[in-house]
């Protein structure tokens, strides 16, 4: 299983430049072209190549596994200790300065968490070997073992979607290169399955910026149930840092030399450090920058938008905006005139008044999340005096566990009725075949008409893929799967 895994540390002929975005858009395709395949294959290798001279604070003995997870936590809960008091002593928020800061943060880091758990995939077709237990147990947690308001990929769509932040396909090359390594591991898992492991394994421990974030993401008012989440399924005693250790163990037998497959995982660990950390996305964010960037994707059409009776340095609205490179001077010119009162509140400003509310003349041309950039950068200093609900929107909610029948009756109506503790197909009526049930009925007809159980388990792994398993039918086939490997093991 473990086939021919490719070398780190060998010397490249050439370097080639991949696209990690290109890579993380071709693999998140259903099926895989020979293109993507041997691409994201030597993208793999490059980053493999270029890691390999890291350092890893990880032992090589397994043995010492359980004393460094143990230290780790240690470490890390202290330096959160030191945290909470340096805030209780006034400190201002060490991560985010304002709600846009915040919600920049949750943008840009969305390619890699709308791949949660991807890097697990490609050992989905492996389901009947034991020794791979504890990591397929780990990717359907992901998945939320099937359930929708537990789904890490549909919590964090809920999350861009609550706070206007669903452009994020637009952002930068760099923004998408660690999300393309998760892509790729699932893409070649069977000769790179040590490097699986390990890759989990590093990712799995609790990092102090997933607390950090999730106390500060509370503070403005966004809600942070998904680092929340996070920081309890990934404990150490019997979450995913746990479950990340025994994988390493459980997998052992696979490989003949424990060294070697000791120094792969490690690599795999490695691989945790490329492309911008969550510290590098943080410091990324410049106020007057993403101001300047929200006006420039606007100019394209805004350019043929605005009369020319408003004449502003010298230049129509319309002029200004057929230059992207005047766009910064273009705000400048709006602060000499007044039209942009900085540092002050935004509601004294005609350029927000222009932009914000329901019947403002330009309601509609700004999201949420652009209109938030907006009024920080206007507010600029004095922020923290503006009124709270102005400044942070409306208070968040928790989102709420539903209950045992709640779920049963989601189940019922998502038609998940073939019981695979006994074997049998449950009758219950399927529900009333329309335009918008065609899917969900065809697949619940698919399923039930297979008899095989290879071709079974094949064919609900495929709908569990990093692309389709946040989707009502793949959430379904989660359930489907979950519910035969609890039979099995």
């Amino acid at each position: 299983m473990s086939g021919v895994h490719i070398e780190i540390g060998r010397p490249q002929e050439a370097v080639k430049q991949w696209s990690s975005k290109s890579i993380y858009f071709s693999l998140l395709e259903s099926n895989h072209s020979a293109t993507t395949q041997a691409e994201s294959a030597g993208f793999l290798a490059k980053q493999l190549n270029e890691t390999h001279s890291h350092t890893a604070d990880m032992p090589a003995n397994i043995e010492q596994l359980d004393a460094w997870l143990s230290d780790h936590n240690e470490v890390v809960g202290r330096q959160y200790h030191e945290y909470l008091a340096a805030r209780k002593a006034g400190q201002p928020r060490w991560y985010f300065g304002t709600k846009s800061h915040a919600l920049f943060f949750l943008r840009a880091v969305a390619p890699t968490k709308l791949v949660d758990g991807s890097w697990l995939y490609g050992l989905m077709k492996h389901w009947q070997d034991p020794r791979l237990a504890s990591l397929i147990k780990i990717y359907l947690e992901e998945l939320g073992d099937g359930v929708e308001a537990m789904n890490h990929v549909v919590l964090y769509r809920k999350l861009l979607k609550l706070n206007a932040c669903e452009d994020w396909k637009n952002l930068d090359e760099k923004f998408f290169t660690q999300g393309a390594i998760q892509l790729a591991l699932a893409a070649h898992t069977d000769s790179h399955l040590p490097e699986v492991i390990g890759f989990n394994l590093g990712y799995e421990q609790l990092p102090l910026h997933l607390l950090i974030t999730a106390y500060e993401l509370k503070e403005l008012n966004i809600d942070p149930y998904y680092f929340t989440l996070h920081t309890t399924i990934d404990n150490a005693q019997s979450g995913h840092a746990r479950g990340a250790i025994d994988a390493v163990r459980e997998a052992m037998p696979l490989f003949g030399e424990s060294r070697d497959y000791m120094q792969r995982v490690i690599a795999g660990v490695k691989l945790n450090d490329v492309g911008l950390s969550t510290l590098d996305v943080i410091k990324h964010f410049d106020l007057q920058g993403e101001v300047v960037r929200i006006l420039q994707s606007k100019a394209n059409i805004g350019q043929f938008m605005h009369s020319d009776r408003c004449v502003i340095g010298g230049k129509t609205i319309n002029e200004w905006l057929r230059d992207q490179d005047q766009v910064a001077v273009f705000l400048y010119e709006m602060e000499k005139i007044g039209w942009v009162k900085r540092h002050q509140n935004p509601e004294d400003s005609p350029f927000w008044k222009v932009i914000a509310g329901d019947k403002a003349p330009m309601f509609g041309v700004f999201t949420g999340y652009e209109q938030q950039v907006i009024y920080d950068w206007i507010a600029g200093e004095k922020i923290e005096s503006m009124p709270m609900l102005a400044r942070l929107g409306r208070p968040w909610r928790m989102v709420e566990k539903q209950s045992v029948a709640q779920e049963e009756a989601r189940h019922k109506r998502y038609g998940n009725v073939y019981d695979f503790q006994s074997g049998n197909k449950i009758t219950h009526q399927l529900r009333q075949e329309n335009d918008f049930t065609q899917d969900q009925l065809s697949f619940e007809r698919h399923v039930h008409g297979i008899d095989d159980e290879e071709k079974l388990m094949h064919f609900l792994v495929d709908w569990m893929s990093p692309a389709k398993h946040y989707t009502s039918i793949g959430l379904c086939a989660t359930r489907y799967f979950k519910s035969h490997m609890d039979s099995l093991f």
